[in-house]
């Protein structure tokens, strides 16, 4: 029987703990089926809490005995937690609990995976270990006793002790619950060491099965970038003398920050040449980036609660994003950024699951592990960045962390810090965290006499719960342009605080070209008619990296709706322009191939539907594949020559330079492949000595329809390594044919290798379903119908990846009436299914409306 509705929880009702923790004792006996924790928490009454009730967050566990200040006591007990009376001083509260770690397949708490002991405590984890008051305002030293007959025992911060059977360990640094850690397992080790900017020497390890020690190097040296940056950069420099992480297979996210002991989703640091692409090398140095960071802003500053997640995880993507420019380039760097902001945030935005940065409540807090909290959570610090200007940035940061250090803290502190750092008021700029939606940006000009007036109005639409929109403030970056291309007026920052404003450049010879936006100043969507000649102007002239590929990219746009909604051919100027960049060799080759490459099949419904137009999936599939061949026959004169030029001699490196060069011979290989019927694609698959050109091949081979033959080898090669084979996985599902995507997904669940229990392997599968658009949205509502299936199995055992992988069906009210009819048959199937979780509950409820 499906569980009572669940609370929802509101920012408005925040109050502070009843009573803090100043000291954690932690002893675990560990067993697969029952675990004993022992705990001790020294306690006190907090002074400046309104309520005295004793409580302790309690879920999935076994009490076997308690005491306060050596007393046994009764507590009370419910589905929730732990309540008692309590002194009203200082006291130490003990308990003993239970806990079975193999049957926690929710990968919350302590769990196993193949058997090796991990947790996972982000958000409230904590709570299905031992009674503790699991809130991240509760902040406490932890000091951790393991007992195994395991070989490695792993904790937070630093080893005390150790002995046969047992290990110490104490984080000296206060941390609320969410952060705790502990692996233990048959584990081996890549090592290696730091030295801070202070002398200090950091002992520095990567935990991980054995046979797996030979995909570790590359994360190492990651994680030493990673420390270098963040003390030259922000003058953050490590503060403990281990840092430990640990691969772990079964992992609901990509990675954890707990302190001193990273856990890592294992597709997030293992990579080698031979299994790993040059996008899996980006992503496992900006993941470890990432987690690093967070020992600053997320560890020793955290967060007050769960409605300040933003805080952390805004900061810590905007600290990643900018190291991943400065290793790979800031240009194509931003460009990636803003597909995933466009493509993902946008379409959040515009949908039942739009919420502000920071929601004002929450039924289920994991579910606000969002693209909104996290990609748009950077911008907004971006464009912080940008008003304050660098400087000002770096000087408000230096007192963020020295005010803050130890604290959980708001974003009310994170904005107060910049006003007191720069002397300007920032209360419009904070409507950023309250305000869920995309603005739209409208543009018009005017040019009379010299003066050129630039025309700015923004509106933002109405959003769930918040029909009505304030204006924000906007860092609009703007260049213009000669005839000639020569930039006449160089990037200018204009600051838009108002529903409506005008901007004027006086003293102009002639009417300039507008480059707007440069370098995505602002997540807006931008609402400016230029024509096609205007557009392929700037694609061929513009200054700006950032706009001349998104001119190429407005373009290609309309162009794929004009041969969706009209049966269109594209212009033959479009086809000119994005030759003209392919023969243009002074071009990075990374920015190349960004440039050719066209938006999402999921982009072009979006802009279809945007101008009143009802998206078909299949139809815009047969545009993308006719486009896509119009541009490989429209190059194949330089297709071969480039794909020649692109070729990367010597041995395999990871690095941007080679990686840029083969993502633009990759290009080419695929354009190649609609013409020559897959013959450079084979020769290449045989010949490839990585997993980057090995996997480019196959798939080149698999959208036109081949390959199966390559399919079978590289199942054969790579049967026993587990992440090699979520690409195979992937791979089928994401390259059928839209008629084939729902059986080809189904077909693959009975391989013996589908594990339902793995979330890489079931994302491998139904993450590559979403991502087939045409085939997800098949008008038979196969596919709508096998993720309900599968979704509600997975619901039972893992909630969290259940309800976020439900978020495929969010966009079913734009549509045509067949489809919204089976995905609303599919959603309520799953919303009507007994005992559904409050994660999977939130989520369908949300996206039904």
């Amino acid at each position: 029987m499906k569980d009572a509705a669940p609370q929802t929880i509101y920012l408005k009702d925040y109050t502070p703990p009843a009573y803090l923790v100043d000291h954690v004792d932690l002893r675990f006996v560990l067993n697969e089926t029952k675990t004993r924790v022992f705990s001790k928490l020294h306690m006190r009454p907090n002074p400046d809490a309104a309520s005295e009730a004793f409580f302790l967050h309690g879920e999935d566990i076994t009490l076997i005995a308690a005491k306060i200040d050596g007393t046994a006591i009764d507590p009370q007990i419910d589905a929730t937690g732990l309540h008692h009376t309590v002194p009203n001083a200082p006291f130490i509260f003990e308990a003993e609990v239970e806990i079975n770690p193999s049957a926690n397949t929710a990968l919350e708490g302590l769990y196993m995976s193949g058997g090796m002991y991990c947790t996972q405590c982000e958000a409230q984890g904590f709570r299905k270990i031992t009674y503790y008051p699991d809130r991240p305002d509760v902040m406490a030293t932890f000091t951790v006793r393991i007992e195994s007959d395991l070989p490695v025992l792993l904790s937070n911060g630093n080893p005390v002790e150790a002995g046969d059977g047992w290990a110490e360990w104490h984080d000296p640094w206060p941390k609320p619950a969410y952060l705790f850690a502990l692996v233990a397992g048959e584990l081996v080790n890549h090592p290696d060491h730091f030295t801070t900017m202070a002398g200090k020497e950091v002992a520095l390890n990567i935990w991980v099965r054995p046979g797996d020690e030979g995909k570790c190097a590359f994360g190492m040296q990651a994680l030493k970038q990673s420390m270098k940056w963040d003390e030259d950069v922000y003058g953050r420099a490590y503060d403990l003398a281990v840092f430990n992480i640990v691969a772990v297979d079964d992992f609901n996210m990509g990675a954890m920050e707990n302190k001193g002991l990273n856990i890592f989703n294992s597709a997030a640091v293992l990579a080698s040449p031979e299994t790993a692409t040059d996008a899996n090398f980006e992503r496992i140095e900006a993941i470890i980036a990432h987690e690093y960071f967070h020992n600053w802003t997320g560890n020793r500053i955290t967060c007050r609660d769960w409605f300040q997640l933003c805080l952390k995880e805004g900061l810590t993507v905007f600290r990643d994003q900018q190291f991943t420019g400065d290793m790979r380039g800031a240009a194509v760097k931003r460009i990636d950024d803003a597909i995933v902001l466009r493509a993902h945030q946008f379409r959040e935005d515009a949908g039942p699951l739009a919420h502000p940065v920071r929601p004002a409540s929450f039924v289920e807090i994991n579910n606000f592990y969002t693209v909104t909290v996290y990609e748009k959570g950077a911008e907004i610090i971006g464009m912080l960045r940008r008003l304050v200007g660098p400087e000002n940035y770096d000087k408000a940061l230096d007192l963020y962390f020295s005010r803050h250090d130890g604290d959980a803290a708001t974003i009310e502190d994170w904005l107060q810090v910049f006003e007191d750092a720069t002397g300007r008021d920032l209360t419009q700029f904070g409507k950023w965290y309250a305000q869920a939606g995309t603005p739209h940006l409208s543009v018009s000009e005017s040019f009379e006499d010299g003066t050129y007036i630039l025309h700015l109005s923004q509106q933002t639409p109405p959003t769930p719960g918040q029909p009505e929109k304030e204006p924000l403030v906007l860092p609009i970056a703007v260049g213009l342009l000669d005839q000639r291309g020569t930039e006449i007026v160089p990037t200018t920052l204009l600051e838009m605080t108002e529903a409506s404003q005008s901007f004027t450049f006086d003293d102009l010879q002639d009417r300039p070209v507008l480059s707007i936006l440069r370098d995505f100043s602002a997540p807006v969507i931008l609402k400016h008619t230029q024509s096609d000649a205007t557009r392929a102007f700037l694609l061929s002239h513009d200054t700006d990296p950032f706009n001349r590929w998104d001119a190429g990219r407005s373009l290609a746009q309309d162009v794929l709706v004009r041969m969706t909604r009209d049966q269109a051919t594209p212009d033959q100027s479009f086809l000119d322009g994005l030759a003209a960049v392919l023969r243009d060799d002074s071009l990075d080759p990374a920015f190349r191939a960004v440039v050719l490459s066209f938006p999402s099949e999921d982009d072009t419904a979006t802009a279809l539907f945007d101008a009143g137009v009802t998206p078909d999936p299949t139809a815009i599939h047969q545009a993308h594949e006719a486009l896509t061949l119009y541009l490989a026959q429209h190059v194949q004169d330089i297709s071969p020559r480039i794909y020649a030029d692109m070729t990367v001699t010597g041995p395999y490196r990871p690095d941007a330079a080679d990686a840029g060069r083969r993502s633009l011979g990759n290009r080419m290989l695929s354009l190649m492949s609609k013409l020559d019927g897959g013959k450079q694609a084979q020769l290449q698959f045989a010949q490839a000595d990585n997993m980057t050109q090995s996997q480019a091949a196959l798939t080149a081979l698999l959208k036109i329809g081949k390959g199966a033959d390559e399919l079978a080898a590289f199942e054969t090669a790579w049967h026993a390594d587990r992440l090699v084979m979520d690409k195979w996985f992937g791979l089928q599902v994401g390259c059928a044919a839209p008629e084939q995507a729902a059986g080809t997904a189904r077909k693959l669940t009975a391989h013996p290798a589908f594990d339902l229990k793995n979330p890489n392997r079931f994302r491998a599968v139904f993450g590559s379903l979403k991502a087939n658009a045409a085939g997800f949205h098949d008008p038979t509502g196969a596919s709508y119908a096998l993720l309900a299936d599968w979704l509600i199995k997975l619901d039972a055992l893992n909630p969290q990846t259940a309800a976020r992988i439900s978020a495929a069906f969010d966009a079913w009210k734009r549509y045509d009436a067949n489809r919204q009819t089976k995905m609303r048959t599919a959603l309520q199937r799953i919303a009507d299914t007994p005992g559904l979780s409050r994660d999977t509950t939130e989520m369908v409820t949300r996206i039904l409306g």
